[in-house]
């Protein structure tokens, strides 16, 4: 029987399903960049998707889930395939006994991430899911003050994400913007105001970037005002057309100060001439998120080795998902709507 200072420096064996843009880094972080895990396999049932990857890397290439699933070695499995398969696979890798992590949104509807939680929690596997912001060292920080009442009773609340640009509009489901894109802000309110529920929402979306596929249901910007019940009015706004790289930045305002983060900045390096002052921005996700994705890597394979909760869980998919519903109903609707009107409770 391993000893403690063995088993902690025997890594988790992880398999990847989905390799796919956010696939590949995280299985590149995975085999290079994180001490506490070992890439074992890739799943991708998409022709060629898995192979050129897993040759790379130096692990094995599947093209069925399911094989993964059942193989013995792997202990842990993160999951980053499409949104419209994350319950099932999630559900999939609990009955195999796998550890999971899957990327957000855990699933498209309450119903779906109640069925993926109850199947991690029937077989006792740990559940993490990819809200990566609170992994960044800004944001965590953030937190920290805002747990220790350094800011004091939030009272305004902030939170953005503008992506750099739409490559294909037709290719976006309708309501992305609020089910993949908000959902991280959401997620950065709920976790900067502890302790508290929200109660009401109020969102407006429109086509502004892309107008001639508004009918299609692409809406690619959104503004989103929710109150809590203690008292904290909070906004989250996204958009798909940030020119100058990607933005990702929260606020939260308090009785007792105020505490930002996220600027986008490559580094501090700043370029003065006659021109103005220049800073280089962070392109995408990948770049600026990846020490945090790295950190979460962190937190869930410290989690499967000792047997524990992660620190971010499906219930936190949950909370973010209900508002993102909210958001939809709310645009539906034309109006504030309350909170619990999307959430069967």
């Amino acid at each position: 029987m391993l000893g403690a200072s063995a088993a902690l420096s025997t890594p988790v064996r992880v398999g990847l399903v989905g390799a796919g843009r956010i696939g590949t880094s995280h299985a590149t972080l995975l085999a290079r960049h994180v001490p506490g895990a070992e890439l074992v396999a890739v799943a991708d049932p998409r022709p060629g998707a898995a192979e050129g990857l897993a040759a790379e890397l130096g692990c094995r290439s599947l093209s069925d889930p399911a094989a993964l699933f059942a193989d013995p070695r792997v202990e842990a499995v993160v999951i980053t395939a499409s949104s419209t398969a994350h319950a099932d696979l999630i559900v999939a890798a609990a009955a195999a006994r796998k550890a999971v992590f899957c990327e957000k949104p855990m699933g498209l509807t309450v119903d779906e991430i109640d069925r993926a939680v109850a199947a991690a929690a029937a077989a006792g596997v740990p559940l993490q899911v990819g809200f990566n912001r609170r992994f960044s060292a800004d944001f965590a920080g953030a937190h920290r003050l805002v747990v220790d009442g350094a800011v004091g009773t939030p009272q305004l609340m902030r939170s953005l994400t503008r992506d750099p640009g739409l490559a294909d509009p037709g290719g976006v489901p309708p309501w992305t913007i609020f089910l993949q894109t908000l959902i991280h802000d959401f997620d950065t309110l709920l976790w900067l105001n502890p302790g508290a529920e929200p109660c009401t929402v109020y969102a407006t979306a429109d086509a502004l970037v892309a107008p001639t596929y508004r009918d299609a249901g692409l809406l690619d910007t959104a503004v989103v005002v929710i109150t809590f019940d203690n008292g904290a009015i909070a906004v989250a706004e996204a958009s798909f057309s940030a020119a100058y790289g990607y933005d990702v930045r929260g606020e939260v305002f308090g009785s007792h100060g105020m505490v930002a983060m996220g600027d986008g900045a490559r580094s501090s390096l700043v370029h003065s001439t006659s021109a103005g002052r220049h800073i280089e921005t962070v392109r995408g996700d990948v770049e600026l998120f990846r020490d945090a994705y790295i950190a979460e890597f962190v937190e869930f394979t410290d989690a499967v080795r000792e047997k524990r909760p992660p620190a971010v869980t499906g219930q936190d998919a949950r909370r973010a998902l209900v508002l993102a519903l909210a958001s939809i109903e709310s645009v539906r609707a034309g109006a504030p709507v309350p909170v619990e009107k999307v959430d069967p409770r």
